[in-house]
């Protein structure tokens, strides 16, 4: 028998074990990450949405931090989680255009990976789309488990997870391009009648014409997100019923801005703000910099910023090439002044746009100006909604607020947000902001040259580039990628001056082939002056590289009808083996005014059975655009 005394001390003994031993597991709190697609904060509760019926995210906002200048680094899906899921930008890896596949160096691995490393049960239900050629090899480093089953509760007992959840109705599938019967049983047949908003129950935002028809769509973006909310709480609920809420940090966030015309894809504020909010348990209340309880902070943050965030939470190692800051604990980096966010198009067409915010004031340049804000993508103009916005303009039935993101496309934007939300009302040109457009338009060249964004080479360059090395490493060599001179070029892009179309007609001669290509693609947006240059431009039409000659064809074409061109046209358009030149021969043709004569090589193209997937897609979309043919139909997602 043990004498009491020693029970006591044995006793004791344990206790102080016990304590030491919980002690040392808050060191690595759990970690949830409930992600929602496609949503702007205009339309969540707790960013003042009276409509929205979002008690969930809320009820998190409630108890938690909520972030008013939060970012995404792209404005569609794959480029934004990318960024998310490496923990480097999209300018360096080349993953800025949705759904390409290109290769990232070795020593990038999914942050997750590290997490694993430091004893956490990683878990990813289920979403990936990482928008590169590793993504393989990235999920079998990062997960522990990535399927619909996937989540904590596979974990050991005791191990601390990391778990991710991604939540699809709020995506642009269920609120915008799926036809409504589709939407009805994706959304509405699955969303409790409490729950649902009406098409009367909103207040129409002034980007749109308030009519009945497209009230009736607008209700799909609230009843998306209420679904995704309502999804959230059975998450939540899981989690509260294995007693984990009190040991669990969770981030709520949208991948990038709301999936409606003038939102996703398009490179203004509007496309990369998103709704984030993190809870602390009291557990881990040290963790947060801001306090706890509803605190509400303006403090900058985006995508870039994640990994490494998570990262020092969990007491892991931050590796040399994530370049984002660690914003929560006890260490947290200093507040950045402003951030770089990029978008580079989708779907086949590259449409590169660079801004700089400061939270506040968001200053946004266009180097693609011939297309408008609301480029032509067949995943958006299959879309009921968009089809009657377009019938709208063309019937000239739109303010001129509604007409904006229909109307050639403007090279520099200037929003004040907290003033305008929407993004109505442009004030580069506004006097009163002369010298903040003038600082923010040089900090914008400064960081993009510091970065040797890689996202100003063509879709074509990429590839060359990727078959012997990856487009991150690539653009560190300055010699191959003289980031400098091809950014001067680019930024003639859209400056409709005399000065600025000598400089881009002198520029063709360059020795560097990138920088003869924006020089070329800036020409494309000087309109009628052409006319007084057309032997400068004839004389350089033969360019040795394809994506100036290309460029320069369409320009030929369209306003000197030079016959040579059109057969340039032609002929490209039926190189089967280069879909990213025949991509960019179709980008050129759908904003040219002759394009009708393309009609029959166009559909030639789509006959042949070697036509790449991107290729016909977009050939669709070339068709649907001229000649007014249907978009075929698919479910997405």
């Amino acid at each position: 028998m043990i004498p009491k005394l020693q029970v006591k001390i044995i006793l004791s003994f344990l206790t102080i074990l016990f304590f030491c031993l919980r002690a040392e597991a808050q060191q690595k709190p759990n970690i949830l990450w409930v992600v929602i697609e496609d949503t702007s904060p205009q339309f969540i509760g707790c960013y003042g949405d009276k409509t929205a019926k979002t008690p969930n995210i809320d009820e998190l906002a409630k108890k938690g931090v909520r972030f008013t200048n939060a970012f995404s680094t792209g404005t569609v899906c794959s480029p934004s989680r990318s960024t998310i899921i490496t923990g480097a930008r999209t300018f360096e890896m080349g993953t800025g255009n949705h759904r390409s596949q290109y290769p990232i160096p070795d020593f990038i691995a999914g942050f997750p990976t590290y997490l694993r490393k430091a004893g956490y049960y990683t878990s990813n239900n289920y979403k990936k789309d990482y928008n590169t050629s590793s993504q393989e090899k990235i999920t079998k480093q990062a997960w522990d488990e990535s399927s619909k089953t996937a989540g904590w509760w596979n974990r050991k007992s005791g191990q601390p997870f990391f778990a991710v959840f991604n939540f699809m109705g709020s995506h642009q599938s269920r609120t915008m391009t799926n036809p409504y019967d589709v939407y009805v049983k994706q959304v509405l047949d699955t969303l409790p009648k409490a729950l649902q908003t009406g098409d009367n129950d909103f207040k129409v935002p002034p980007i749109f014409k308030d009519t009945p028809e497209m009230r009736h769509q607008l209700a799909r973006i609230y009843n998306g997100i209420s679904l995704t909310d309502y999804n959230i709480g059975k998450i939540l609920n899981r989690l509260k019923k294995d007693n984990l809420m009190d040991s669990t940090i969770i981030f709520f966030y949208a991948d990038h801005g709301e999936a409606m015309p003038k939102g996703k894809t398009n490179g203004i504020d509007l496309g990369h703000r998103v709704p984030f909010v993190v809870y602390f348990p009291e557990m881990y209340k040290n963790l947060s910099p801001f306090g706890t309880g509803g605190v509400v902070t303006d403090q900058l943050i985006d995508f870039a910023d994640l990994a490494p965030t998570l990262l020092n939470l969990a007491g892991a190692d931050v590796p040399a090439y994530m370049h984002g800051r660690n914003f929560l604990g006890k260490n947290s980096a200093p507040e950045a002044k402003q951030l770089l966010l990029s978008s580079d198009g989708s779907e086949g067409a590259s449409n590169v746009m660079r801004t700089i915010t400061n939270g506040k004031m968001s200053y946004s340049r266009a180097f693609m100006p011939f297309m408008p804000q609301m480029f032509y993508e067949k995943y958006f103009d299959f879309s009921d909604i968009l089809q009657q916005m377009r019938k709208d303009f063309k019937n000239n039935s739109l303010s001129e607020i509604q007409k904006q993101m229909f109307e050639t496309g403007t090279t520099e934007y200037l929003y004040d947000y907290d003033k305008d939300p929407w993004q109505t009302n442009n004030l580069a040109k506004d006097p009163r902001y002369k010298n903040l457009i003038e600082k923010m338009r040089e900090d914008l060249k400064d960081s993009i040259i510091k970065n040797k964004d890689v996202m100003f080479l063509p879709g074509y360059e990429l590839d060359q580039v990727s078959k012997n090395t990856t487009p991150y490493e690539f653009r560190l060599n300055t010699k191959d990628y003289p980031i400098a001179d091809i950014y001067k070029a680019a930024s003639l892009s859209g400056i409709k001056t005399e000065t600025a179309l000598k400089q881009q007609l002198a520029l063709l001669h360059h020795a560097n082939k990138i920088v003869r290509y924006w020089a070329a693609l800036g020409l494309k947006s000087q309109g009628s002056k052409l006319q007084n240059y057309k032997k400068e431009i004839l004389n350089s039409s033969n360019d040795s590289y394809m994506p100036v000659r290309i460029i320069l064809a369409s320009i030929c074409y369209d306003h000197f009808l030079n016959q040579q061109a059109k057969q340039i046209l032609i002929k490209t358009l039926s190189l089967a083996e280069e879909e990213k030149l025949q991509l960019l021969t179709l980008q050129m043709l759908i904003y040219q005014q002759n394009n009708k004569e393309f009609i029959p090589n166009v559909e030639e193209l789509l006959a042949q059975k070697s036509t790449k997937p991107e290729a016909r897609e977009v050939s669709e979309l070339f068709l649907y655009v001229v000649k007014g043919t249907p978009l075929h139909y698919t479910t997405f997602w």
